[in-house]
């Protein structure tokens, strides 16, 4: 694999001094990777203006290997991200939680990665109230392991206990961190979220000092592999997030694997979005399989997955991961399940395959990042920002106009219960 040969400027140095959060520096002390708060690569994008950077869901080793050496190669600032449902204590990957910025910060100096990068736990799942006092004691040992960056998902509950819970927990995410929120997952897939909605969890959390950096809407997208052509609605998508200015929250797209290029380029130029996850193409893409425009593995006459021969994995490791999936009865976006019983033989793979892994995946996060996403170059601007602000903490991108005394439970358990809602079937699809 390669070796860094980087050249580290001043401001890179200094950046590196004063940006990397308290976390970071305990846990990785003489490190020149600069990890980052998530709110510093959301001003980067800001700054550059219509421009998002990609989440790239590191599943395994090589996809972040892959997705590093991207942004590297398009001076991009990027966030590396896993779910919960992925890498919690109930996980599917060999990278988890507790890991992710352990092998961010270790491929990084090992390339001579100079953009910053933010770690994100994504999709930080909470389905019922009950969810919540456990999670106050997990989301504090994430933090301990080096994220910076977290998605509080509650939005499988109605919007009052949506709200509750981000209330609850937000006390355990440190100030200085990335924040996500999300509104509408309780629709299932055919529900659509509202500007009512989104307004209203984000208001709320305004009333008791909390700015949310992002919000993830149920706006026509699924996790995993998309089979119709609805894709992201664009136009609710700039609608929500025109009525959300005045509290600064920019918008985290989810799912974007199941939409083309022409779609993804106009979320980036009309939208406030600034963060887009892609995860399921880029597990895909690093095997070898054959994908189209919407990142979506191609499927045969039998319906099975095309693996394109000398790209990815071997052909060998193919065969069996396939006999495995078999006998599990996995199929189709099931197949991600094979991560984490594949991840130890997939790199124990020779150095030529996981090479061109790795490379796969970087080609392919690098035309997303400058041709698609508009987010080449925003590298300078998050050290910028950095440097400007003079710590690991720019601070919150708004003030606080709501009044505390009209979001008391009482009374926004009232308000949600008026809410305009686009109803559909309740939701409890996997993230």
């Amino acid at each position: 694999m390669t070796q860094s040969t980087a050249v580290y400027s001043p401001d890179f140095l200094k950046a590196l001094e004063i940006g990397r959060p308290p976390n970071i520096k305990k846990l990785f002390p003489n490190s020149k990777a600069l990890i980052v708060s998530g709110k510093y690569i959301d001003r980067a994008m800001l700054a550059k203006g219509g421009a998002m950077t990609i989440a790239a869901n590191g599943r395994s080793n090589l996809v972040i290997r892959g997705s590093l050496a991207a942004a590297q190669r398009a001076n991009a600032a990027i966030i590396i991200e896993i779910a919960r449902s992925e890498g919690g204590a109930s996980s599917y990957c060999a990278t988890n939680y507790w890991n992710i910025a352990r092998q961010v910060d270790a491929l990084c100096n090992e390339m001579g990665v100079t953009v910053p990068v933010a770690i994100h736990a994504d999709h930080y799942g909470i389905k019922k109230p009950e969810d919540v006092a456990p999670a106050a004691v997990e989301i504090p040992t994430l933090f301990e392991a080096g994220m910076t960056s977290i998605a509080i998902d509650a939005s499988h509950m109605p919007d009052a206990q949506n709200l509750a819970a981000n209330l609850a927990l937000n006390e355990f995410v440190p100030d200085w961190a990335g924040l996500e929120t999300e509104v509408g997952e309780i629709k299932g897939k055919s529900g659509l979220s509202t500007v009512d909605e989104a307004k209203f969890l984000i208001a709320g959390l305004n009333a008791h000092g909390i700015v949310a950096d992002w919000i993830a809407l149920n706006n026509g997208t699924t996790h995993g592999i998309e089979a119709s052509d609805q894709g992201i609605q664009v136009e609710l998508t700039t609608e929500i997030h025109k009525a959300l200015e005045p509290y600064a929250t920019s918008g985290a797209q989810h799912g974007t694997s199941g939409n083309n290029s022409d779609r993804l380029r106009r979320i980036a130029a009309e939208t406030h979005t600034t963060k887009a996850n892609v995860a399921t193409a880029l597990q895909m893409i690093s095997w070898g399989l054959e994908v189209n425009d919407y990142g979506n593995a191609q499927l045969d006459a039998d319906g099975n997955f095309i693996k394109v021969k000398g790209e990815g994995l071997t052909e060998e490791l193919w065969e069996e991961m396939k006999a495995y999936a078999a006998k599990q009865d996995w199929k189709g976006g099931n197949y991600k399940k094979l991560n984490l019983p594949f991840e130890n033989k997939i790199m124990g793979q020779p150095l030529e395959v996981r090479e061109r892994m790795a490379k796969r995946v970087e080609d392919f996060v690098y035309t997303l990042l400058t041709d698609v996403f508009n987010a080449g170059d925003t590298a300078p601007l998050a050290i910028e920002a950095m440097l400007k602000a003079g710590s690991y903490d720019p601070g919150p991108k708004a003030e606080r106009i709501e009044d505390p005394a009209d979001w008391t439970p009482e009374k926004y358990q009232a308000r949600a219960a008026s809410l305009e809602k686009e109803e559909g079937p309740e939701g409890n699809f996997d993230d």
